[in-house]
């Protein structure tokens, strides 16, 4: 198992970037949440296989038409949050 936090930076609001990423872990299997930042990245708390969370982080690099991600940083998460912010998107 493997968890990881990323934050996701660009074109990553208001073109159904969370939406999309919640999709997109459901294909592979990943659980966690996504959300929207004050300062316009896109969080995201990811949990599962690694194989399939390395591959939720390598989309997301790309992300849906029309975002344009031009960064994602992330780091393992120890023990990701039982409950999301109020304002997540769960998957």
């Amino acid at each position: 198992m493997k968890a990881v936090r990323a934050v996701i930076s660009g074109r990553v609001q208001g073109v159904g970037f969370r939406d999309w990423t919640r999709r997109e872990a459901g294909r592979l299997g990943v659980s966690g949440w996504v959300r929207n930042r004050d300062d316009g990245t896109v969080e995201l708390v990811a949990s599962g296989e690694a194989e399939a969370v390395d591959a939720l982080l390598e989309v997301c690099r790309e992300g849906p038409p029309p975002a344009r991600p031009t960064g994602l940083e992330a780091e393992a998460e120890s023990a990701p949050e039982a409950s999301p912010p109020a304002d997540a998107y769960r998957f």
